[in-house]
């Protein structure tokens, strides 16, 4: 039955013929059904992930996984998706993430989830899911009908807005199976579950259960919701949408900014002018510098300045190291930023030099997510000069 044919007509023919079989046999049919087509495992590494995870490794490791990475998430869970990722073989793992630009306009101080969790769970969940399945047919979710009253009728095949199939293989399970199977294959259990989280989602959105308690009633506790939006009709929440975007013309893209607490939008909030600028404009406080500027052109107006950007044009490039140090012993006190081909390798040079912040792309950002560079937030630790005095 080609893909062309009508949803509907293939998830109730998908849906009869695997009805008596079990969720590893659902699974690996789903791979290689035609009539599913191209499919990806959807998974947040949190409490049950593992189980899906295990079990794509066992049929195919080269299976697209996305993981949703909100950038609000537990450091536990971002640990545990690179540790489970190593450990299972998988080959195709793809960190989604929300556009920097759509970020910026929506949650710029990243306290949405404070007064709009479903506008929350759009930008940073449903919205980036929505863009990343676009090459896809069908999807695979690890959603299980005793987890709430909203799936207590799930089929291991659904259509989503007659765009998609979505795949459930664990439909059917108990907690005692998904138990069972992590204990039988001896799987890495989520380090939070210990801590009395049965049910991981974003951390300011999710708090302890207490014994006795629904597993999930820690998800978005003490509000009338119990979905992030990703598994609604057509993957859209209903309730609380986002801001209409602004025409596309409009629309700047946004590079990100990276100090030591994290990454951040670049909020434009410096008026970067030229070095042959400043020398016209009295009310000029930030200005751009090329690697191979002498810093001697900025003496006479160094005490205004509030903030330097010094430019890397490739990563290889170390005079911008070297200009941000002569600035320093110069006298300037500012804020110092290199912006740039910068990596997260050479994030513990660019503090120790005198930089307070690195401007990378959203690209870079993208292929260095900032657990890269947060290993090296730690700066004063790779310092030789700190160690071998002692103070590090």
């Amino acid at each position: 039955m080609p893909h062309e044919t009508n949803i509907d007509a293939r998830v109730a023919h998908l849906n009869q013929r695997y009805a008596n079989h079990g969720a590893l046999d659902v699974l690996g049919r789903a791979l290689k059904d035609d009539q599913v087509g191209r499919i990806a495992l959807v998974s947040s590494f949190g409490a049950e992930s593992v189980v899906l995870l295990h079990m794509i490794s066992v049929l195919d490791v080269s299976t697209p996984v996305l993981f949703i990475d909100t950038q609000m998430l537990f450091e536990e869970t971002v640990k545990y998706q690179q540790d489970v990722s190593s450990q299972l073989g998988l080959t195709d793992v793809r960190t989604i993430r929300a556009r920097p630009d759509a970020v910026a306009a929506h949650d710029p101080e990243g306290l949405l989830h404070q007064t709009n969790t479903d506008a929350c769970c759009d930008l940073r969940k449903t919205e980036p899911l929505e863009r990343a399945l676009g090459n896809f047919d069908a999807w695979i979710t690890g959603r299980k009908r005793f987890q709430s009253n909203s799936r207590a009728t799930l089929e291991f095949f659904e259509n989503e807005g007659n765009k998609r199939i979505k795949v459930n293989p664990l439909a059917h399970w108990t907690p005692q199976d998904v138990q069972d199977y992590m204990i039988n294959n001896r799987l890495p259990r989520h380090p939070l579950i210990s801590k009395g989280y049965p049910s991981i989602g974003c951390a300011p959105c999710t708090s302890k259960v207490a014994p006795g308690e629904d597993p999930r009633s820690g998800r978005w506790r003490d509000q009338d919701k119990e979905e992030c939006g990703i598994h609604f009709v057509n993957g859209k929440i209903v309730r609380g949408p986002l801001p209409k975007d602004p025409p596309m013309e409009e629309v700047k893209p946004m590079n990100t900014i990276v100090t030591d607490n994290g990454f951040a939008p670049d909020t434009g909030a410096d008026d970067f002018v030229t070095v042959e600028e400043l020398e016209t404009s009295n009310a000029a406080r930030a200005v751009d510098l090329p690697s191979d500027a002498d810093p001697m052109v900025l003496q006479e107006v160094l005490e205004r300045l509030e903030t330097i950007r010094v430019d890397f044009p490739t990563f290889a490039d170390g005079r911008g190291f070297t200009l941000a140090r002569r600035l320093r012993l110069m006298g300037f006190t500012g804020k110092l930023r290199a912006r740039g081909h910068v990596l997260a390798d050479q994030y513990a040079m660019a503090r120790r030099s005198g930089f307070d912040e690195v401007e990378i792309s959203p690209e870079l950002a993208e292929r260095q997510p900032w657990d890269q560079w947060k290993v090296r937030a730690e700066w004063g630790a790779h310092d030789y000069q700190s160690r071998v005095r002692g103070t590090a």
